[in-house]
């Protein structure tokens, strides 16, 4: 399972730990990865992720999965919430 946040697309990134004689050896800083279900109002069900805490806090600013996910761009987003985006999208347009 690849560290990387289903709705945002943050993944790893590297840097250096740095000795105090300024010794440099290369690290990896994850992100803060969590498994999250949240709900779709539109669809009226659940949908379970690997969320980062940053992308939760998105989520929640903009007020929900189903806004939140009309606003972002198809190339941040993995395979399985685009699924979920087009079936919000088709059920947006029967309504």
């Amino acid at each position: 399972m690849s560290r990387i946040c289903e709705l945002t697309g943050k993944g790893r990134q590297v840097g250096h730990n740095v000795s105090h004689a300024n010794n440099k050896t290369k690290r990896v800083f994850l992100p803060n990865l969590q498994h999250v279900t949240l709900m779709s109002e539109k669809l009226d069900r659940s949908f379970k992720f690997r969320v980062s805490t940053q992308g939760l806090r998105s989520v929640e600013h903009n007020g929900g999965l189903d806004n939140w996910l009309l606003k972002t761009r198809d190339e941040k987003l993995s395979a399985r919430v685009l699924k979920v985006k087009r079936e919000l999208k088709k059920a947006q347009d029967a309504a």
